[in-house]
């Protein structure tokens, strides 16, 4: 399967990756931009060409049969947007308490256009003390790229305005729909 998705990914559809940091035992991508369904594609033949296994958190609509089961098996986490339940504190204890913990966040939380990133990828890091692994999309280079993680201080205004300066040149599938808002 590896191969595959490697030859799919990087000699037919012609994407390259530039990825730099370390990937630890446990840590959060937060990835981005996020304006299509195609990203969950790609997403998934990068993980499988270079044989990585995360969790991501996709919304509960998309847990119905037969592909609820399919995203479940692929690592899937089903988001109930109207539960006010603490997701984030269940997800850091879990990384807490977890050997290894893998988990891609979109911060946009939607494929719409969306100013007002969401701020639970940060707290998980912060609150488990893992890193945070910044990974670029970039349809216009066809660039799968991750040079910069760190791990959250609490200094949040500061370091969200760092990660999305790190994505302000990235252009998603639909660039109409990706801003980093105002920093």
């Amino acid at each position: 399967m590896k191969a595959f998705c490697r030859w799919l990914l990087y000699k037919v559809l012609g994407w390259k990756c530039e990825v730099t940091v370390e990937h630890p035992q446990k840590y959060i991508i937060c990835l981005a931009p996020h304006t299509s369904n195609w990203d969950f594609v790609i997403g998934q033949l990068y993980m499988r060409a270079e044989g990585m296994k995360n969790n991501f958190l996709m919304k509960k609509e998309w847990f119905f049969w037969p592909l609820g089961p399919i995203f479940k098996a692929m690592g899937g986490i089903p988001v109930w947007r109207s539960k006010h339940t603490s997701m984030t504190d269940n997800l850091a204890q879990t990384a807490i308490e977890s050997k290894s913990f893998q988990l891609c966040i979109t911060p946009e939380g939607t494929r719409s256009l969306n100013p007002e990133w969401k701020k639970g990828f940060y707290y998980i890091a912060y609150k488990a003390q893992i890193p945070i692994l910044l990974y670029g999309v970039d349809y216009e280079k066809r660039l799968i790229k991750c040079t910069e993680s760190f791990i959250p201080t609490g200094d949040f205004e500061k370091e969200m305005r760092q990660i999305k300066l790190y994505f302000k040149d990235f252009k998603g599938k639909h660039p109409e729909l990706f801003t980093i808002g105002n920093i």
